[in-house]
């Protein structure tokens, strides 16, 4: 070991004994998992303080020499950006505070680094509308302590000597933990954020005894116990959706910011500083967040994490594997709560005004929103980060994780699940599924697969049957008017000047090579959506049962009417539901677009 870890920490001495912390923190991260029980029993603290630190790893590992006070300030703003949860949050601010504390030193005497620590605990205190005692605050704060007592009236000791005692204080302090909370003391288990940050600091120490960085550990190569539970229970909570945005200004008023927030929800972090600020807060609708940031400043990484799906998730171990789809696949709201499918939310941007596809705009928002304001909107696949924290979180709880995608053939959404996966650092198998369907064609492949897991199917058998049911699945969709598909670029104008003139509907169809073409036109829109139904059924295969699915946009006595024609002309439908359309065909199809998905029924296979 160097000599001077001993005596200082400079630059490139605190990276590597931040690096060896971190990499411990990864490696404890699915036993941090099973303990999560605050503020919500959902078994994402250890995914989440992995990709809030990980995030950090890029600054810290860059070539060259470090200056401590610029590798600082660089590692808080990347910190900010990649927090994740509530944990995360707080663990951002903490090292906001350190970043600022440090300035531009060059390098940390133990006295100084107790200050730079006391002044990071006291930040990760003020971020919090309500801090609770118990949780990771109560760790670092006896960690400030610890190094306050040990230095303020001895200049003269060395790390090797102050960092062993200080970890011994947050040992002590995580162990009180469940006597300050309720809820941890009930489960039996420490405050799962806390035990994070005592991983963390404990790497640290680690290194400056021996010069040694613990290793990145490679978590897809171990084997889980399947029989771990996730503590606490399985009930929602108040609040369902984790809402995390950035909001980028001048000189942002957090504290008119944080009182205007207070009253939306509970477990409000609010990090950063004035030109940066991340907001962290569990609600009911994201986008009342989304839309308060943009009072404040220009709104960036909006999040919003589904906590009911994410609890049912990370306490049910019946299951053989995790289903995630990304937004583009339509799935009546009761199947995605009773087959616990995961959603990946598409990006939707009127302008400079963004939404999350299904969580912060509803279907029928969309429609109106699409309807009267003259800018088209756009749509683009999740980023691969989106993928990756669900993915992250997922393969933490299941031995396999299936995300079954839109066709390649009209989006990169598949490209980025593809991305995603590569990255994940977790016991879990990751699998990417192309639908070559879209909408409600690719929500059946995604329910049926959601079945498999449920009855005990392993995810080899899953996915040959998968194969061979997306070719048979197919969906039809009838434009009620070309104006939206030419606005976004997808129909040239004169192809609906012409459609227009001679009164045609256009049919698109998914083919079994995930393209969407043109099927046929109906001439006339009198009885549409009967005359559109009985194509349907002239295409849809015979003599075998068929799950059908049936969307429509804002259109739901046309949807009764193809329901009612469909049960009429095809003998043996053994699952009919209709549902709201979304963005897939809608966002070209406008109000009134009408979809059929028909797929023919496959038994379970025997587990």
């Amino acid at each position: 070991m160097k000599e001077t870890v001993k005596s200082h920490l400079d630059g490139d001495a605190l990276a590597n004994a931040l690096t060896s912390g971190i990499h411990r923190v990864i490696k404890e991260q699915e036993h941090l998992n099973s303990i999560n029980v605050f503020p919500v029993a959902d078994g994402d603290t250890g995914t989440n303080l992995s990709l809030s630190l990980g995030a950090g790893l890029p600054v810290l590992n860059a070539a060259g020499e470090k200056h401590l006070g610029t590798m600082l300030a660089a590692l808080a703003d990347a910190m900010l950006d990649g927090a994740r949860g509530n944990s995360g949050a707080i663990i951002a601010q903490f090292f906001q505070g350190m970043s600022d504390s440090a300035g531009e030193s060059s390098r940390f005497t133990p006295y100084t680094f107790g200050k730079a620590i006391a002044q990071g605990s006291d930040y990760a205190h003020d971020a919090l509308s309500k801090p609770r005692e118990g949780t990771i605050l109560s760790v670092i704060a006896a960690l400030a302590e610890s190094l306050h007592k040990q230095t303020i009236n001895n200049n003269e000791q060395s790390f090797a000597s102050v960092m062993p005692a200080a970890l011994e204080s947050v040992q002590a302090a995580l162990a009180k933990t469940p006597d300050q909370l309720d809820v941890l003391r009930k489960a039996g288990v420490v405050d799962a954020g806390a035990e994070g940050f005592v991983a963390l600091f404990s790497g640290m120490t680690n290194y400056v005894l021996t010069g040694e960085i613990d290793d990145k550990p490679d978590l897809s190569e171990i084997v889980s116990d399947a029989n771990i539970i996730t503590a606490g229970d399985a009930s929602d909570s108040q609040y369902r959706y984790c809402t995390e945005c950035i909001v980028t200004g001048d000189d942002i008023d957090r504290r008119k910011l944080r009182e205007a927030l207070a009253d939306m929800g509970d477990s409000l972090v609010l990090a950063g500083t004035k030109r940066k600020a991340k907001i962290h807060i569990h609600v009911n609708d994201p986008d009342d967040v989304f839309t308060l940031g943009r009072k404040f400043g220009v709104v960036s990484a909006e999040k919003a994490d589904d906590m009911h799906r994410q609890v049912h998730g990370s306490h049910d171990k019946g299951r053989k594997f995790a289903v995630v789809v990304d937004s583009a696949a339509d799935i009546p709201e009761h199947l995605l709560e009773e087959h616990d499918i995961h959603v990946v939310p598409i990006r939707i941007q009127f302008g400079e005004r963004g939404y999350l596809d299904k969580v912060s705009i509803s279907a029928e928002e969309f429609f109106e929103e699409l309807a009267t304001n003259p800018t088209h909107p756009t749509t683009s696949q999740p980023a691969p980060g989106d993928f990756r924290r669900q993915f992250q979180f997922l393969a933490s709880h299941y031995p396999d994780v299936l995300s079954i995608n839109v066709t390649r053939k009209v989006s990169g959404t598949m490209q980025a699940a593809e991305a995603a996966a590569e990255r994940v650092n977790a016991h879990g198998r990751l699998h990417t599924f192309d639908s070559r369907n879209a909408s409600l064609g690719q929500g059946l492949l995604a329910v049926h697969a959601a079945r498999c897991a449920e009855a005990g199917v392993d995810i080899e058998t899953t996915l040959e049957q998968l194969d061979e049911m997306r070719a048979e699945t197919q969906t039809f969709g009838i434009l009620h008017d070309l104006r939206f598909a030419v606005r976004g670029g997808r129909v040239p104008g004169w192809v609906k000047v012409v459609a227009d003139l001679l009164r045609l509907l256009a049919i698109i169809k998914t083919v079994p090579d995930g393209r969407i073409a043109s099927g046929a036109f109906l001439i006339g829109k009198r009885h549409r959506a009967r005359r559109f139904a009985r194509y349907v059924a002239k295409h849809a295969p015979e003599g075998v049962p068929v799950n059908i699915a049936i969307g429509h946009a804002v259109s739901p006595q046309d949807a009764e009417v193809i329901a009612e024609t469909l049960r009429g002309r095809i003998d043996d439908i053994e699952q009919l539901t209709i549902s709201e359309l979304g963005t897939a065909f809608g966002v070209h199809g406008g109000p009134g677009t009408l979809v059929v998905a028909v797929q023919p029924t496959r038994a379970i296979p025997a587990p």
